[in-house]
């Protein structure tokens, strides 16, 4: 063992100065104390851990400071007290966090390590694994990872901190090629890390779609939900990556989840001001939850995944079915796809054999399944993602013709007659006075005194702002309750309607202001007041999920099972805002979950359609608890049909209503 304590005060005092000036960096210092020091001080160690000059070099990484030491005579073979060199301490710290930069050079270094068989799955004292240090490089060095990769890095690498794993690195770098690789490697798609972010959230952050359609390949859970109850819906709604947002809508992102803040993916589409995504999102929200099976074609997420697998496993498939024509055997077809690992179970791959193989057309074509056309619904086929044909100015011409018809449809608004001027010739009353303060300026100071202690001359030249109106409902919203007081003191009625037919404690249900609600109760506000459509504010506080303002409503004396113009209920409202909080709350003061809207939709099958199953749970909950209707034994009761009349006045009342919305 080569090692030379420092002894004695002088030995121990200028060693632990000379490590400090090293650690500082000061090569003057460092010639200094060489020069004046004790006689081969640069060789001495320190008396606690035997750590010398080369040491703290190392274990710093200055490799100038290094080199400055051993041209100064140090000597690479001193040992620390574990018996440690300067040569094993950068051996522990890994060669290969050292070589994950995109040059020449370090390409060469990493291919000498590993050709002396550096260990490619080292992990570092603070639990950063290399591999998945350099992905989070991948944007620039990924040869660098692939070649770690094929050397038998560990594809589920993970930062034991953060739990990221190099999936993840590559996923948020946006690298199809390293992405690929790792998922063939057996990398788990689904690993999440401390915020229960997802690599399909990684890739969502980038609105990388080539990202998304390898993991949907491999079996990732699209739809899970991090800290905060987002999706990589949500992610991808920032960005307002359309293909991104239908895409993930599509294969297994439920769109009317709600984050923490209550906000749908649409809704952060549409703030974001992101047109066509919030229009595609809307699209997905009214096909959530349900299913069309024409002619056979499929939009389930196991035949989507399938359909995906399918295209990036093509070659494969291919290379199995080379020695036959394009057409097989359904049995040839099954036994195929369960060797090259289809996820699907066996059960499903006969439904999708079903489609395929016909009386008529017994045999299965190969590129039809790859292709999809057999099985999946147009909408969602792979094919629509990948980049188009640009078109020839002919058919432009031709598309163009066809987008120009576009159909108005009027805005059903209140009619001048309903909404008279004011007798003074001022705005009709939903429009009140603002009420602003401010402040005197220009007045005396400290810094500007008069020059008479007596003088007061603010009347000459304050301007006093002029007159300025504006809607009640916008008071309601940013809380202005001091205009509000001033509006109801001078004779405007606490429950007067907007154009649009809104009250302000519609409006203060609606955007969750439960201070002005309760201001405007207090102002003995009705509620009981309908819209156009028939909706109350307790209507209104359930769509929006606040539970603080249904309590508030209920408990002063809103109609808890009041029907809209669709016979719908403020449950079924709660229902839609994905709020088991707001659900409960309704129940509990005696909504009845046994009501249906127009459609013959209950609370609980516009539960199953949102597919939350904390609502599904508390409503089946109320469903079961009650009571039984008695049934008749041997006896089956005859169906009751609506009499000519009825139905005739029913369509009678509804056009009439129409007519007048539409009218006025």
């Amino acid at each position: 063992m080569i090692s030379r304590v420092a002894k004695g005060r002088l030995q121990i005092r200028q060693i632990y100065r000379l490590l400090q000036w090293i650690h500082i960096g000061d090569k003057v210092q460092i010639r200094k104390m060489l020069k004046l020091g004790v006689q081969n001080l640069i060789n001495l160690t320190e008396p606690r851990d035997g750590t010398g000059v080369l040491h703290v070099a190392v274990s710093a990484n200055n490799e100038d400071m290094t080199r400055f030491l051993l041209s100064l005579g140090a000597n690479p073979d001193i040992q620390n007290k574990r018996g440690c060199t300067a040569v094993m301490i950068a051996a522990e710290l890994g060669v290969l966090f050292y070589c994950m930069y995109p040059t020449q050079n370090h390409a060469h270094c990493l291919q000498v390590a590993l050709n002396y068989h550096a260990d490619v799955n080292n992990v570092s004292q603070e639990g950063n694994h290399v591999f998945q240090m350099m992905c989070e490089r991948a944007h620039e060095c990924t040869p660098t990872c692939l070649t770690m990769l094929d050397e038998g890095a560990n594809p589920d690498a993970t930062n034991e901190q953060t739990k990221v794993t190099a999936l993840m690195e590559a996923a948020k770098a946006g690298s199809v090629q390293l992405v690929r690789a790792i998922l063939r490697k057996g990398g788990n798609p689904n690993a999440l890390d401390m915020n229960r972010l997802s690599a399909a959230h990684y890739a969502a952050m980038g609105s990388f779609l080539e990202v998304m359609l390898l993991l949907s390949a491999f079996s990732a859970n699209m739809g899970v939900m991090d800290m905060e109850d987002c999706t990589p819906l949500h992610f991808a709604a920032v960005t307002g990556d359309l293909n991104c947002c239908k895409f993930l809508a599509q294969r297994g992102c439920n769109p009317k989840i709600r984050n923490q803040e209550g906000l749908l993916p649409r809704q952060i589409t549409k703030n974001m001001g992101h047109k066509a995504a919030a229009k595609e999102l809307k699209k997905a929200e009214r096909r959530q939850g349900k299913t069309c099976n024409v002619d056979k074609l499929m939009s389930d997420v196991w035949a989507l995944t399938l359909h995906d697998w399918s295209y990036e496993f093509r070659d494969e498939i291919l290379e199995a079915f080379e020695d036959s024509l394009d057409e097989v055997e359904p049995e040839t077809f099954l036994s195929v796809l369960q060797e090259l690992n289809a996820p699907v179970t066996e059960k499903q791959l006969n439904v999708v054999t079903s489609t395929h193989s016909t009386r008529r057309e017994p045999l299965i074509n190969i590129n039809d399944f790859i292709k999809g056309v057999k099985y999946i619904r147009k909408q969602f086929l792979i094919s629509l993602f990948l980049p188009k044909k640009k078109k020839t100015q002919k058919e432009r011409k031709v598309a163009k013709r066809r987008n120009n018809f576009v159909l108005t449809l009027p805005v059903c608004t209140l009619s001048p007659e309903v909404m008279p001027r004011r007798p003074d010739g001022g705005p009709p009353q939903f429009m009140i006075e603002a009420i602003f303060r401010f402040l005197d300026r220009r007045g005396f100071t400290s810094d500007n005194p008069p020059q008479h202690p007596l003088m007061i001359d603010s009347e000459w030249y304050i301007e006093r702002p002029n007159k300025v109106f504006i809607s009640i409902n916008y008071c309601v919203k940013s809380g202005d309750q001091e205009s509000l007081d001033f509006a109801f003191s001078h004779g405007v009625p606490v429950d007067v309607k907007d154009p649009f037919y809104k009250t302000p404690l519609m409006v203060a249900c609606s955007s969750g202001n439960y201070e002005v609600a309760e201001y405007l109760l207090s102002k003995r506000a009705d509620v009981t007041q309908r819209d156009q459509f028939l909706w109350t504010p307790l209507h209104h506080a359930a769509f929006a999920g606040q539970v603080e303002l249904v309590k508030l409503l209920v408990k002063a004396g809103a109609s808890i099972n009041a029907l809209s113009l669709n016979r719908g209920t403020p449950l079924m409202n709660a229902v839609l805002s994905s709020r088991p909080s707001c659900v409960d709350a309704l129940i509990h003061a005696g909504a009845n979950v046994a009501a249906e809207n127009k459609r013959g939709h209950s609370a609980l099958d516009i539960a199953h359609a949102s597919g939350d199953s904390t609502i599904i749970d508390l409503v089946k909950e109320k469903m079961n608890s009650l009571p039984k209707p008695n049934e008749t034994k041997g006896k089956k009761k005859p169906k009751q049909v609506n009499s000519p009349k009825k139905s005739l006045d029913d369509k009678l009342v509804f056009y009439a209503f129409f007519f007048l919305t539409f009218k006025c």
